[in-house]
């Protein structure tokens, strides 16, 4: 992928599209872009926060170990999604790691060079917060669905995020593996399989990596369902 796709997705992305060209600029003169395999490791919790990264093409996940030895993962991101701002403006370390779910590729923005326009023109600060809100929000959403959605729901919600507004039936690639699904998910991947077997009452049929939904409406009911 050129460069100037990486500049284009970079631009579009929640973090920089408010700021004005010249801040945009400044930024992009100052990334850099790098591609991982998936596995590997974009930073560790509790290493210093010395970038802003955004996703170019593939996703990133953020987890946490638990005391036990446990992964906990946090959030999942794609493509025009960015991370890591608000812990590299106050100088602290990753609360999280960050690892590649997929192959992917990753735009990195110094810190430094962040800080210094913030000081320059406090109006930069208001984006930085902006993509904090927004990663609050999924959070937020996140453990709604945790406390007040079955499993099932859960996976269904997950799969509809994939239909892009498909109005009746729709086929879809899962994006990653099933076991990280399981997690963003807050499942284990054995329930996350008996959730997919359940959906098949609501038109899902799951074959390997791939899902066919056949009555889009019907599984929206059922996982906005209350009762």
């Amino acid at each position: 992928m050129p460069h100037e796709t990486y500049k284009i997705i970079a631009r579009n992305s929640l973090f920089m599209r408010a700021l004005p060209d010249a801040h945009v600029e400044a930024l992009l003169s100052q990334a850099t872009w790098r591609h991982f395999e998936r596995g590997e490791t974009l930073f560790m919790q509790e290493d210093p926060a010395e970038a802003i990264h955004i996703v170019l093409d593939g996703w990133v996940k953020l987890y946490r170990m638990t005391r036990g030895g446990k992964e906990a993962v946090v959030s999942v991101f794609t493509r025009g999604e960015s991370f890591g701002e608000a812990v590299a403006l106050r100088n602290l370390p990753y609360p999280v790691s960050g690892e590649a779910a997929t192959s992917c590729e990753i735009m990195h923005i110094p810190t430094s060079v962040l800080v210094q326009l913030v000081k320059r023109d406090p109006e930069v600060a208001l984006s930085i917060l902006s993509s904090t809100f927004t990663h609050l929000h999924g959070l937020v959403t996140q453990l709604e669905q945790l406390k007040a959605k079955t499993a099932p729901q859960r996976v269904a919600e997950f799969l509809l995020g994939l239909c892009n507004g498909a109005p009746s039936d729709c086929s879809i690639k899962l994006p990653y593996d099933k076991v990280l699904i399981a997690g963003r998910l807050g499942m284990k991947p054995e329930s996350l399989s008996r959730a997919f077997s359940r959906l098949g009452a609501f038109g899902v049929q799951i074959d390997k990596s791939s899902a066919i939904i056949s009555d889009v409406q019907k599984l929206r009911d059922y996982a906005r369902n209350d009762g």
